[in-house]
């Protein structure tokens, strides 16, 4: 059984081969790749977290789409003032499938 730890947009997400992750937006090379940063992995009965380790070990993963998150809808309100304010947000998001952990 063969994981890693990766960063994925400021978060961190165990991952195999096979594994669809969605994350913040993320710039893929001509091919529709990306490569992620290991934080930790696991391969059989072995831990690795050394960061020169680590700095070894690849991560690739493939594009499969960009999309769009929910709607946020950010509120403010001063009672008595007159003050409102409305405000939304959609978070730019990049679904990616791992295909290989070497």
């Amino acid at each position: 059984m063969v994981y890693a730890v990766v960063r994925a947009g400021g978060r961190q997400e165990k991952v195999e081969v096979g594994t669809i992750v969605t994350m913040d937006r993320i710039k893929a090379d001509k091919d529709g790749n990306v490569e992620l940063a290991a934080v930790l992995l696991v391969d059989g009965e072995t831990i690795t977290s050394d960061s020169k380790s680590l700095a070894k070990v690849k991560v690739t993963a493939e594009v499969l789409n960009d999309l769009r998150g929910p709607k946020i809808v950010i509120q403010k309100f001063k009672n008595k003032t007159g003050y409102k304010k409305r405000q939304g947000h959609r978070q730019e998001l990049t679904r990616v499938k791992v295909t290989g952990i070497a």
